[in-house]
């Protein structure tokens, strides 16, 4: 492995940026390059076929560029395609699941909600997961559709969201779940308006940290963690290079359009 070279992070839009801005933290001298596969957005409706096919695609490019390890900062990428992504590329992978196991260890009342999309919510991993963590534990679970097109629009704060949101939450809500478990990268964005309408003793989890922590871990392992800054870390979208910045608005970051 090449210690100098790049992590690298993808997701089917703007949404993994929330990752991005957890494993620049844990690792402030790493460089990353991240693709925001916004044209494809959302994967949650896609088939498992397609999610593999453009999950590869996004891979092979990163490794292109040099990347040393990459990063599936998307759960619907991760739980259709990540066991494919790990026998076709030799380069370390780390993929992101909803924090089922940490809920649901946690919860109170053994009552939790999952909002994620019906990639995740239907994929073999997330249904092998949920299922030897939840035995003892009520889940409510939530497609969240028309969020992750909602975030691509920029309007994350919008009232129309925050309306989608108060429906799509109706359920939990009902059952008085204690542990809100978010399930697509991109509703990290949405934890205002999730605070404004949740009671305030529901606790929000998400997986973000435990991807940084992993992939600094991997690194590690590698002895490829840098002593040294490295280059800026670089964005590139095939789709709208504005909204791309609205998430990364840093000066220092490089925000480009590329049309993969």
């Amino acid at each position: 492995m090449n210690a100098t070279g790049a992590i690298g992070i993808f997701d089917s839009g703007v949404g993994g940026t929330s990752i991005f801005k957890e494993i620049h933290q844990s690792l402030p001298l790493e460089s990353c390059i991240y693709l925001a596969d916004s044209i494809n957005a959302p994967y949650g409706q896609k088939s498992k076929e397609e999610i593999i096919r453009l999950s590869k695609k996004n891979t092979e490019l990163l490794i292109k560029m040099g990347c040393k390890i990459i990063v599936v900062a998307c759960n619907t990428a991760t739980t259709n395609a990540i066991t494919e992504l790990r026998e076709s590329f030799n380069t370390p992978i780390i993929g992101i699941e909803p924090a089922i196991k940490p809920a649901a260890l946690s919860s109170q009342k053994k009552i939790i909600g999952i909002l994620a999309t019906k990639g995740t919510l239907s994929s073999e991993l997330f249904s092998k997961t949920s299922e030897l963590y939840t035995q003892d534990v009520e889940v409510i679970e939530v497609i969240g559709k028309g969020l992750v097109e909602a975030i691509e629009a920029g309007k994350e704060y919008h009232t129309e969201t925050k309306k989608l949101l108060r429906s799509l939450l109706a359920p939990m809500l009902a059952k008085e779940i204690d542990y809100l478990v978010l399930g697509c990268s991109h509703y990290p964005y949405l934890i205002p308006l999730l605070q404004e309408i949740l009671p305030p003793e529901v606790k929000i989890i998400d997986s973000g940290q435990a991807v940084a922590q992993q992939t600094k871990n991997i690194l590690a392992t590698y002895r490829a963690l840098v002593s040294k800054p490295q280059n800026a870390p670089k964005f590139y979208t095939n789709k709208d290079v504005q909204l791309l910045r609205h998430f990364v608005p840093n000066p220092e970051f490089e925000v480009s359009y590329l049309d993969f």
